[in-house]
């Protein structure tokens, strides 16, 4: 990677570090000390990358900056291997020498995203871009109409929806106390009412969570599902712990989702299975398309405080997204 910036304390960090406090002052300060055990538990504090989720409407300004190189070298290529049963629907390989608009648009705006949530959302390359085979969203320390930082949100709504199969991507989180990625999906009938931002149809049309990470937690993902009546701190949720960073390297993050249910998997190993009896007597939202969403937010009410040492900017490394559907006719 290039060069980082260290935060220094001068009279301008000095304000960043005051506005960084109070936007953590009602954010969790720590994720609780133990994983979720065995069968279908809630987050407890642990409020998922859409405490509501979000589409802004607002239109990004440009601002004279240079986008960065990244060197990041590109990972030992995984061939396209469909699960038994099915085909390979949809995908993107980020091979190209830019995002492809076919397949991806962006939520814009910096108005916190119902959680809170320090950084502006762009379209600009130096937020989103394609490099070494690689989708790169790039969080930046620079002053962008109302906000401190700038990163992207890239989502598939209105191009490509999916109903059941296997959705699965290869990424390499970023470390920093602060980060929050997230790869996800939102049913593809969601929309917010264009005036007043908080106003959506979130969580009846249901939300997906096939990874959640925060820096604070670097040996943690997360796999979460919204609905009515069991969204927010209320979602079901399961923590997936390992003994190394997770940062530190490539990792593949998927689910498996049919009529019955849905299975979360990490590098290919299944870690959390959610049936649908699991919601009981609330309602089951998940026979319909969804649409997918990856983003790198900062802060907010499960990023947490930013850190005083996280150096900026920082990198969310996209390798891959794929989603397999069953062979029609083949059954399962």
């Amino acid at each position: 990677m290039t060069p980082k910036t260290r935060l220094t304390l001068g009279r301008a960090s000095v304000f960043m570090l005051v506005l960084s406090l109070l936007v953590g002052a009602c954010q969790s300060a720590s994720l609780p000390d133990s994983d979720a055990g065995d069968g279908v538990t809630t987050s407890e504090g642990l409020p998922s990358a859409s405490s509501e989720a979000r589409a802004s409407t607002t239109t990004s300004t440009s601002t004279t900056s240079s986008t960065t190189t990244t060197t990041i070298p590109t990972p030992e290529p995984i061939p396209i291997a469909p699960p038994q049963g099915m085909e390979l629907v949809w995908n993107d390989e980020f091979d190209g020498d830019a995002i492809d608009p076919e397949n991806w648009t962006y939520d814009l705006g910096g108005w916190g995203w119902g959680n809170g949530e320090a950084q502006y959302y762009t379209d600009r390359p130096e937020n989103a871009r394609v490099q070494n085979g690689l989708l790169v969203i790039e969080l930046r320390q620079e002053k962008f109409e109302n906000s401190y930082y700038t990163s992207a949100r890239l989502k598939t709504q209105g191009l490509h929806a999916f109903q059941y199969g296997r959705i699965e991507s290869r990424i390499r989180v970023p470390k920093g106390i602060g980060t929050w990625p997230a790869f996800w999906m939102l049913g593809d009938k969601f929309d917010r009412d264009a005036v007043d931002p908080t106003n959506s149809n979130w969580p009846n049309v249901g939300e997906i969570d096939i990874m959640e990470y925060v820096g604070r937690e670097p040996d943690l993902v997360v796999g979460t599902l919204h609905g009515p009546g069991y969204a927010g701190a209320g979602g079901l949720t399961r923590w997936n712990r390992q003994g190394y960073d997770i940062a530190d390297d490539f990792h593949t993050f998927a689910i498996e989702w049919d009529s019955s249910g849905i299975r979360w998997l990490y590098d290919d190993e299944i870690y959390y299975d959610l049936g649908r009896d699991a919601v009981g007597n609330r309602e089951w939202v998940f026979d319909q398309p969804f649409f997918i969403i990856v983003n790198l937010a900062l802060g907010g009410t499960l990023g947490g405080t930013i850190g005083l040492d996280t150096e900026f900017p920082i990198y969310l490394h996209v390798d891959y997204v794929r989603v397999y559907q069953p062979v029609a006719g083949a059954g399962g």
